[in-house]
């Protein structure tokens, strides 16, 4: 019975259709990073159930206005179809045979990769961490996320921050408000991605949206997405925010990644302070930079080596102590990985990367299990092929 039920999911013709559609999804994820920033298209394709594909990116808009999209398997749905499809394959089909081993063994190894790309999709987080030399910090930033933070800064002690997370930032029409904050929030333009202009720059139409706050004589203008394909990094958020007490407006506010400095907003004698900035993530650590350095060929501007002398303290694990990381040399703790990144202009600081995967030791498992299937099945039938040769 068992065997009747998963024959059908055994299918060889089964296995062709899902590589098949595989590739198209691949094809059209590829595509769509032109339009669309790099991990907007893994979440949407390659780790969705379903995607909608608009049949627009097969075609220039210039030779052809298609206006016709498709709904399609998403590669969550393709990839455990496959697994499906493997694992009943070897239920109906496989016998467990001393010469199958090689060929079993390659399988293992396959749905393991697939396994480990599901759990680094759902679980693994990562982000950067920025520090200037001589300076601390104690969390991480999300470039692919932003927020609003409103910081009450009144107890000597403590900051209170509320934090508005940018899908509701986006979204939302009507005004956020916060059981913390004596005063809502509406956000008249939110831009995904953007450029500042300033003051001796032409501002146009945007040119006085703005009236209060220390950003009161720049403009915001609406840019392209990030893509792939485009050279740019990341996306630099911004939005026009009005501030409300009850219904009386008491100003509008720009804010954006741009933007270091804090925007004051003071409501009944207090001042409260106001940022966008990419989405935070505090650790119950700190990294201090001692040091960077930068070298060069002698001779040339060619990049050597980066590396940071880092101080990490972290008192529930009464750890502290001083580490180099440098390139392909990174820092492991807490289950997290810190890779020398990037630097600051001028070199006046680091940018460490730090990735937490509890699944980045599947795909090594993984390849290795597939290259000793192989070898095994080729070994087992290279044998008996010298063998006829003699």
């Amino acid at each position: 019975m068992i065997r009747k039920v998963l024959k059908p999911l055994a299918s060889l013709r089964l296995t062709v259709v899902l590589f098949a559609l595989s590739i198209f999804l691949v094809l059209a994820g590829t595509l769509a990073q032109v339009r669309q920033g790099i991990w907007t298209v893994v979440d949407q394709y390659f780790r969705s159930v379903f995607v909608t594909i608009d049949l627009q990116i097969f075609v220039p808009e210039k030779i052809a206005n298609i206006g016709f999209a498709i709904i399609f398997p998403g590669g969550l749905t393709l990839g455990i179809a496959l697994a499906i499809n493997l694992i009943a394959a070897h239920a109906v089909r496989f016998k467990l045979k001393a010469k199958r081993m090689g060929i079993i063994i390659t399988h293992l190894g396959v749905i393991l990769l697939l396994v480990g790309e599901f759990v680094t999709g759902f679980a693994a987080q990562e982000g950067n961490m920025t520090i200037r030399e001589g300076e601390t910090s104690q969390f991480v930033e999300d470039v692919r996320s932003s927020e609003l933070a409103v910081i009450d800064k009144s107890d000597p002690k403590d900051d209170l921050v509320v934090v508005i997370p940018d899908r509701i930032l986006s979204s939302r029409k009507e005004p956020i408000s916060h059981s913390l904050l004596p005063f809502t929030i509406k956000v008249t333009e939110w831009m995904h991605n953007s450029t500042i202009l300033g003051p001796n720059q032409d501002q146009g139409s945007r040119k006085g949206l703005v009236d209060s706050g220390a950003a009161i004589e720049y403009a915001a203008v609406p840019m392209p997405r990030a893509t792939g394909v485009d050279g740019a990094n990341v996306d630099a958020p911004s939005a026009y925010v009005t501030v409300y007490k009850g219904e009386q407006p008491i100003g509008t506010y720009i804010v954006s990644a741009y933007i270091d400095q804090l925007q004051a907003v003071v409501v009944d004698g207090r001042t409260y302070w106001m940022e966008l900035r990419f989405k935070r993530t505090y650790k119950p650590y700190s990294v201090h930079l001692i040091d960077f350095k930068h070298d060069k060929f002698t001779g040339t501007q060619m990049a050597r080596n980066y590396s940071s002398q880092i101080r990490l303290v972290d008192k529930g694990r009464n750890v502290d102590r001083e580490v180099l990381i440098y390139m392909n040399h990174p820092l492991r703790h807490a289950g997290e990985t810190f890779y020398q990144a990037s630097f600051l202009q001028g070199d006046t600081g680091t940018v460490l990367q730090v990735v937490q995967n509890p699944g980045w030791l599947i795909p090594y498992v993984s390849c290795s299990m597939v290259t000793l299937g192989m070898l095994l099945h080729f070994g087992i039938r290279l044998v008996p092929a010298l063998r006829r040769r003699a």
